[in-house]
């Protein structure tokens, strides 16, 4: 290393993201008398997004802090729940993530999701425009700079990665009433109204219909209907443990 250098620790949740610290979470850094913490942290390979407490020598001190030769820094992870200021709590979910996004969609959550990729500076200027809070796994995506906020999804399985968002956010729940096609909210409909939509059997063995008020999808509970309750149950019943 050329310059004096700084101890930095991380909490264990973080480590996955700085190789270098496994397996003590300790590594070591330059202190350039220039860059900030926030800056060094990033460029160790932890998305801001992910940084809760900075703290130096013991110390709590902000993002902006240069650090110097010799101190000892330790990164916090974000607190759970992670409160977002300033808007009501909506998501944006890159395109690996759509199957997250339906089931949030079920959950009656308020998220975007686009495919094919609009490419992640359309995804952060969407994430500003709208206030959304930017869902992803690219640790790339979660650097830009334009987020309005962001989470890096930490599972590759959706039923861990549901359960993940619904612990760190703890948003409200109202199961049944969005659209997990469009995100669109759904209303009441008559077997007349959604008659194109359906086929023979369908249209004999069920009376009780919903439809999207954007994209006009019907819905009803149909053969697959058992395993969204199921989701539905556990999501509701996490969302009584964790007291949201």
């Amino acid at each position: 290393m050329n310059g004096p250098e700084i101890r930095v620790e991380f909490a264990p949740e973080l480590r996955l993201f700085v190789p270098r610290a496994r397996p003590t979470g300790t590594t070591g850094a330059t202190a350039d008398g220039v860059s900030t913490l926030g800056h060094l942290v990033e460029s160790l390979g932890v998305p801001l997004t992910e940084v809760g407490t900075l703290l130096v020598d013991g110390r709590e001190v902000p993002r902006g802090h240069v650090p110097a030769g010799g101190e000892s820094v330790r990164v916090g992870a974000v607190t759970h729940p992670q409160r977002v200021p300033g808007a009501p709590l909506r998501f944006l979910l890159d395109v690996h993530l759509g199957t997250l996004a339906r089931r949030l969609r079920l959950l009656g959550v308020d998220t975007a999701y686009r495919s094919p990729d609009p490419g992640d500076p359309a995804l952060a200027a969407l994430s500003a425009a709208e206030r959304r809070v930017m869902l992803s796994r690219d640790r790339g995506l979660l650097r830009r700079r334009e987020l309005w906020a962001g989470a890096y999804v930490y599972s590759t399985r959706p039923e861990e990665q549901l359960r993940e968002v619904l612990a760190r956010f703890r948003p409200e729940l109202r199961p049944w009433t969005r659209c997990t096609a469009c995100n669109g909210t759904l209303a009441p409909a008559t077997k007349d109204e959604v008659a194109d939509q359906l086929k023979g059997g369908t249209e004999r063995s069920y009376d009780v219909f919903a439809r999207c008020r954007d994209c006009g999808r019907a819905y009803w509970k149909g053969a697959h209907h058992e395993q969204l309750e199921a989701i539905v149950e556990r999501a509701l019943a996490q969302s009584v443990r964790d007291g949201a």
